[in-house]
C-alpha cells in the first residue's frame, strides 16, 4: 500500500485484496451516496453526518500502513487528519485483467425496471446504488427495482448504463427486444431499429447519453439541454488553466455540438 497526502486529496493505492478487506469495504459503503466510481478507483467525499466513521477508518488505515514502516502509527495519524476536509482516492496499483459481470435489465412496463445480477457483487451494486439511489424503489444484494416515472430518471439511467467499467470490473447489459420499446413508449413513433441488438455499439444511442436525454425525445427536449449543457462545459466557462481540464472542457463542448447535430432533424 502507498499513501500520497497531497494539497487537494488523500491518494491510497492498493491491491483488490486489501479493498476487500473489512474494514476498508464498511468505510466505502458507509458512504456510497458520496463516493465517485472511476476506473481503477474510487473517489470518496466528505460527509458531514460520518465524520466518525471516516476518523476510524482513517485510525485503521494508518495502522495497516504503517506496520511494515519505520515511522510511528501515532505520527502518520496526525498527519491524515491535517487532510480531514480532503477527499480520499483509493485506486488499484496492480492492473489485473477486468472480471466479466452480467448485468440483466428487464422492464415491468415504462416506468419500473428491475436490475439484476447473477450473484450477488457489492461492488457493483454499490455503483447502482450511488448513481440510482433516490430511485431505488426495493432491492436485495443481486437486484433493485428502480422507479422511472419521473423523467429525470430515464436520464440518471441512462448515464448510470453508460459506464462499463467499475474498479476491475467489466459490466455487460443483457435485456429482451422490448426493453427499450418499453421504457421509452412515450416516444412510441421514435423507430427503434437496432437499437436493442447492441445499444453499446449504437452511436444514436450515445448521442442522447452525451446530451443527458432519453432515447427519442422530442426536438425541443434535446435543444433545451444542449443549450444548458453547452453553457456549462464551454471552453470560455473552465477557471482552470491545468491543460486536462482544458481538453477535457473542449472534448465535451465538441461531443454535444456533435450530437446535436447528428440528432437534429
Amino acid at each position: 500500500m502507498e499513501i500520497v497526502l497531497r494539497n487537494n486529496l488523500i491518494l491510497i493505492k492498493t491491491d483488490f485484496n486489501t479493498l476487500n478487506s473489512v474494514w476498508m469495504k464498511d468505510f466505502l459503503h458507509h458512504h456510497s451516496r458520496g463516493m465517485l466510481f472511476l476506473p481503477k478507483a474510487v473517489l470518496v467525499f466528505r460527509n458531514e453526518t460520518l465524520v466518525e466513521v471516516r476518523e476510524e477508518f482513517l485510525k485503521k488505515l494508518s495502522a495497516y500502513h504503517t506496520l511494515t514502516k519505520e515511522y510511528s502509527h501515532e505520527f502518520f495519524l496526525r498527519s491524515m487528519l491535517k487532510f480531514d476536509t480532503q477527499p480520499i482516492r483509493i485506486e488499484l496499483n496492480k492492473l489485473q485483467e477486468p472480471e466479466n459481470i452480467d448485468v440483466h435489465l428487464y422492464a415491468y412496463d415504462k416506468d419500473t425496471i428491475l436490475i439484476s445480477l447473477d450473484v450477488p457483487n457489492s461492488w457493483v451494486m454499490s455503483y447502482f446504488r450511488s448513481q440510482l439511489e433516490v430511485y431505488i424503489e426495493r432491492g436485495t444484494d443481486i437486484s433493485l427495482v428502480v422507479d422511472l416515472s419521473d423523467y429525470n430518471a430515464k436520464a440518471r439511467l441512462d448515464r448510470t448504463l453508460n459506464k462499463k467499467h467499475i474498479l476491475h470490473y467489466q459490466i455487460k447489459y443483457s435485456y429482451d427486444n422490448h426493453f427499450i420499446s418499453k421504457i421509452y413508449s412515450d416516444f412510441a413513433n421514435f423507430s427503434f431499429g437496432d437499437l436493442c441488438k447492441d445499444n453499446e455499439n449504437n452511436e444514436y444511442s450515445q448521442f442522447y447519453t452525451v446530451l443527458e436525454c432519453p432515447i427519442g425525445a422530442s426536438q425541443d427536449a434535446l435543444k433545451k439541454s444542449y443549450k444548458k449543457l453547452t453553457k456549462v462545459y464551454h471552453p470560455d466557462k473552465i477557471f482552470s488553466e491545468q491543460p486536462h481540464m482544458v481538453a477535457y472542457y473542449t472534448q465535451k463542448f465538441q461531443l454535444l455540438q456533435e450530437a446535436y447535430k447528428a440528432l437534429k432533424v
